[in-house]
């Protein structure tokens, strides 16, 4: 290139300029693939860019000016991002509003945060996504402004190099054919601005000279590459390397903003751990204790989830965890506990069973020890200290890959009849674990939360109402995007929008059981590892978890589960409603033990999920085509018919089809509360149609009663969701109130029927 711009004419040339920037962006882009799994981003980024640059195209066509196209472009851009990644939670909407640059700067600090915490190849989620739309899109303006707006069409190749950075300094590269056909679009590039607008019968040879030598470059460096490396002399020789394995370690955040949404969270490995149960001594008593399981193997689940942390102070926006004060030694064969009376001494096979377990450290630095939630001793080398009063494993220098540490872990009996009556504790933190924010908003927290516990008449039965309450999915739905705060209560806007993940949910039990006086503190940690092929837990960045534990005399504290079962699976036996309740035709479905390895992921602070990631990367175009096509009437109409018709049959599911017998049953006075499980619906409906009408459901409509709890029941706490017909839904619900119908029918007539006359004679 000469010290002159060569700038590229107007017209078609100019046109055919912008989409050969267009065209190498696209190109570039598979210097990500190295980095990021194929997927949805990739076409998502495509259709993007190639709209924008229809829009520079269209708007350089009418105007002169080198700076105008670049601006609506970027305009366009801007707006796009905005719709589609800024859009509030599970709702349409075709044009930003005063809310959408927040939430999208919301995606934009989760898709750091997951790009910091994940292996290469990380999963292509929407957070991630929008960073890279955003990257590509401003190459493709830069490259656009530098090459056709002002003139230098070479420089418009380190635009390019942008996207390649990234890979480059990873030392993930993608393949040679997509540096090739980016190399190709480039030089195409430079061969239209080399073509002169003049001297007619001279430009077509110009021009086919320069494309023909940019094609004879591409294929002689993919054809003497591969022979050029094989050389011997090329493998005594080392190139620099800036970085060749997993990028951004995981750890803890110590505080959780429930105004932050969480993400998608990572797949990196960050624990490994083996569970064997311990051999009984042989001189030991053959007879085992009332207490002692039976099994001779102990999974992932039965240990439990491993908790690194808790936090108590919460403001009402976010939590805030301050420095352990009083941290000391151990012997690592005490059991260490938050209980005081078994703190300090020998596992005993007589309280629990016991079990071995081995952990080896991957990728996570973090200076609190994930252990076991029940007592354990801790055998681990290093600047490790103990912090009794929040029951902690503190280090100076934290985690590192391939550390190991070993705990026996002493697994209590504990079930929900021993609980049934106890009592709240006091678990000596100067009423830390009783405190409530005081917000314009707690009130009505606690008025809530003494609606939802009208009916309990113990701490446990309150717990439980609130548990019920939560893991609901017609109350609740789980959502990793946070709407932005409407007030300055999170737990308020969170009961309000009821959309939200981990954070939120068990958040607002402790502060509702707060308000009951139950002290009650949120634990952070990773829920039970999936199992390998050598019979190991793999704990993945999908694990991580947040849940509420709420403290009871003589036990301590006990952790509960609000977080609907399609994210955490069944919750712990002692809080599971249906464990050893046997259904009518004996069911095994109603008991459902936590696996060691569930294909559902949990969610967590600062990780991710990839099952909630697909619904993040499942997120509709509509809007953006709404707002391109302006169809915005059309779309609506068709989008609530199809809508109507699909929640009458097509689109119900069991919740569903609970919500709509309880509105139907409640025409007809036959009501519940949110507190009351599937099984005490079915012996509450019962008991208020014999006295309304005189008897009790039978026959078909009680079947249809009764397997519509089941199913219900199931969807709420079985770690693999039912799948019925939404037709057989449709019917029960029919049934249902077909029978009610009858009897209330019968009773009416029988009301209405005039007594026999009196005989006058």
């Amino acid at each position: 290139m000469t010290g002159r711009l060569q700038r590229i004419p107007r017209g078609p040339r100019s046109a055919l300029g912008s989409a050969l920037c267009a065209a190498a962006t696209c190109a570039s882009l598979f210097a990500l693939t190295g980095l990021i799994v194929r997927g949805g981003w990739l076409v998502a980024t495509w259709l993007i860019v190639l709209v924008v640059a229809a829009v520079v195209i269209g708007v350089r066509a009418v105007t002169r000016s080198w700076w105008a196209p670049t601006l609506a472009g970027t305009i366009v851009a801007v707006g796009i991002v905005l719709v589609r990644y800024g859009a509030p939670p599970g709702r349409l909407q075709v044009l930003p509003d005063g809310d959408s640059l927040d939430r999208t700067l919301s995606t934009a600090r989760e898709g750091v945060a997951v790009i910091n915490a994940s292996l290469v190849p990380m999963v292509g989620v929407r957070p991630t996504e929008l960073l890279v739309v955003v990257g590509a899109v401003a190459v493709f303006l830069l490259s656009d402004l530098v090459a056709i707006g002002l003139g230098a069409p070479a420089l418009s190749g380190l635009a390019f190099a942008g996207l390649w950075a990234p890979a480059i300094i990873l030392g993930f590269p993608a393949s040679g054919w997509s540096i090739a056909w980016t190399s190709l679009f480039y030089l195409l590039l430079l061969a239209l601005s080399a073509a002169p607008p003049s001297a007619h019968s001279d430009r077509g040879r110009r021009a086919g000279v320069a494309v023909l030598c940019s094609v004879g470059l591409i294929v002689a460096t993919l054809v003497a590459g591969p022979a050029v490396a094989a050389f011997p002399g090329w493998a005594t020789m080392r190139m620099p390397s800036f970085g060749t394995g997993p990028v951004g370690p995981m750890s803890f955040s110590d505080d959780l903003d429930l105004r932050e949404s969480l993400g998608t969270r990572s797949g990196q490995v960050v624990l490994r751990y083996s569970v064997t149960p311990v051999e009984a001594e042989p001189d030991a008593d053959p007879t085992p204790s009332p207490s002692a399981s039976s099994d001779t193997t102990v999974s992932a689940g039965e240990v439990g989830p491993l908790r690194a942390f808790t936090m108590t102070a919460f403001d009402g926006a976010e939590w805030d965890r301050t420095d352990s004060f009083e941290l000391t030694t151990w012997d690592p064969a005490t059991l260490l506990s938050s209980d005081p009376e078994i703190r300090g001494t020998a596992p005993d096979p007589e309280r629990g069973t016991l079990a071995n377990v081995q952990v080896e450290v991957a990728n996570m630095r973090e200076r609190r020890l994930p252990v076991s939630t029940f007592p354990r001793t801790v055998d681990v080398s290093g600047g490790w200290e103990y912090d009794v009063a929040r029951d902690e494993i503190v280090g100076r220098r934290g985690t590192f890959d391939g550390m190991t540490y070993a705990m026996q872990v002493e697994i209590p009996s504990l079930t929900k009849e021993d609980l049934a009556d106890a009592e709240v504790g006091d678990p000596d933190d100067d009423g830390a674990s009783l405190e409530v924010p005081q917000t314009s908003r707690s009130q009505d927290v606690a008025a809530l939360a003494s609606e939802i516990t009208a009916d309990a008449t113990t701490p446990y039965e309150q717990a439980m109402a609130l548990q019920t309450f939560f893991r609901a999915t017609t109350n609740f739905t789980y959502d990793t995007r946070v709407a932005p705060s409407r007030s300055d209560d999170a737990v308020w806007d969170f009961l309000q929008s009821t959309r939200g993940y981990c954070v939120q949910f068990a958040t607002s039990m402790v502060i509702m059981a707060r308000t009951l006086d139950i002290p009650a503190r949120v634990a952070v940690g990773f829920l039970p590892g999936e199992s390998d092929r050598n019979g190991s837990f793999v704990v993945s960045g999908q694990r991580t978890h947040a849940w509420p534990e709420l403290y009871f005399e003589g036990y301590g504290w006990v952790r509960f589960e609000p977080t609907p079962a399609v994210q955490t699976s069944a919750p712990p036996r002692w809080a599971d409603p249906f464990t050893g309740v046997s259904a009518p035709d004996s069911q095994p479905d109603e008991i459902v033990p936590l696996p060691a390895a569930s294909s559902s992921s949990s969610t967590a602070p600062g990780g991710q999920s990839s099952s909630t990631g697909t619904q993040d990367e499942d997120q509709a175009w509509l809007p953006v085509a709404i707002t391109v096509a302006i169809v915005l009437v059309v779309a609506s109409l068709a989008l609530a018919l199809v809508r109507r018709r699909s929640l009458l049959r097509a689109d119900l599911t069991p919740e569903r089809a609970w919500l709509r017998a309880r509105r139907r049953l409640g025409a007809r006075g036959v009501t519940w509360t949110d507190a009351d499980s599937p099984r005490t619906v079915v012996v509450s409906v019962h008991e208020q149609l014999r006295q309304a009408a005189g008897a009790p459901l039978t026959g078909t409509s009680a079947e249809a009663l009764e397997s519509l709890a089941r199913t219900v029941e199931r969807e709420r706490y079985a770690p693999v969701q039912p799948d019925v017909d939404p037709a057989v839904l449709a019917g029960w619900v029919d049934d249902i109130m077909s029978g009610v119908e009858t009897l209330l029918s019968d009773r009416s007539r029988r009301g209405a029927v005039p007594s026999a006359p009196r005989d006058e004679t």
